[in-house]
């Protein structure tokens, strides 16, 4: 498709939530056309929902764990060879709150697992994708685009994406940002 024939690149919005706790990572293994594959929490985001709301509902509805986003991880692009689909995935870092075991998970879960960097490695043949592994390796790695304000109903994201500086939900008083220890700073 060509921008230029008055057709658009509409790629599948997807996001995802890197959780650690204790030094693993929160998955879920899911059946996805017949396979069984690792993933993070992670889903498509629906109308008139903002890239945190569905982050924090994928998390929920999947794992049953309520987390608290604490940055945003990146922006990722994939082609899946076998449809050709293209997905826009939006990651997140988060650390967990709440475990509801009650919780019915969505339809395809199998399981939730905590595994270790290692262990996830190990399983490399069975992503959803490639960009599960990627996500984790970001937040492994302590690359972060921007941290996450709990207290925003929106993502406050400031960041350079190819050469491009890109805005969202601005605000006159910019308030606290939580810290990797949990104390917050002020934000000048």
């Amino acid at each position: 498709m060509r921008y230029r024939e008055g057709r658009f690149w509409q790629p599948d919005v997807t996001v995802a939530t890197v959780v650690v706790a204790d030094g693993r990572l929160l998955c879920v293994e899911e059946r996805v056309s017949g396979r069984l594959v690792i993933n993070q929490p992670a889903g498509h985001l629906e109308p008139d929902e903002s890239l945190l709301e569905a982050a924090l509902r994928e998390t929920r509805e999947e794992t049953g764990w309520d987390v608290r986003l604490t940055a945003f991880l990146g922006a990722y692009q994939w082609k899946a060879p076998e449809t050709g689909r293209h997905y826009l995935r939006f990651a997140f870092s988060a650390e967990p709150e709440h475990h509801d075991p009650a919780r019915t998970l969505d339809d395809g879960i199998v399981q939730t697992l905590w595994l270790t960097p290692e262990e996830l490695l190990a399983a490399r043949d069975r992503p959803r994708g490639p960009l599960v592994w990627q996500a984790v390796s970001d937040r492994l790695a302590g690359h972060e685009c921007a941290r996450v304000d709990p207290r925003e109903e929106s993502l406050e994201l400031v960041t350079v994406v190819l050469g491009i500086e890109l805005e969202a939900g601005r605000r006159e008083d910019r308030g606290h940002l939580a810290t990797e220890d949990g104390a917050e700073e002020g934000a000048e």
